[in-house]
């Protein structure tokens, strides 16, 4: 089997993995810097108890 010329090669895969890491750096940030839920006021409450909705 012929030798292949390295240097593309891992230009491409030196790309590839760049992509791949911005990509999942990307989610991962997005995940870990999410909304907190905050506590709701007196007034946003809903004082009636849960019902199932076709009752």
């Amino acid at each position: 089997m012929p030798q292949l010329n390295p240097s593309p090669w891992f230009l491409i895969m030196l790309l590839v993995w760049a992509a791949l890491m911005v990509i999942f750096l990307n989610k991962t940030l997005l995940i870990s810097y999410l909304n907190h839920p905050t506590e709701a006021t007196l007034e946003t409450k809903h004082l009636t108890s849960w019902t199932w909705p076709w009752f």
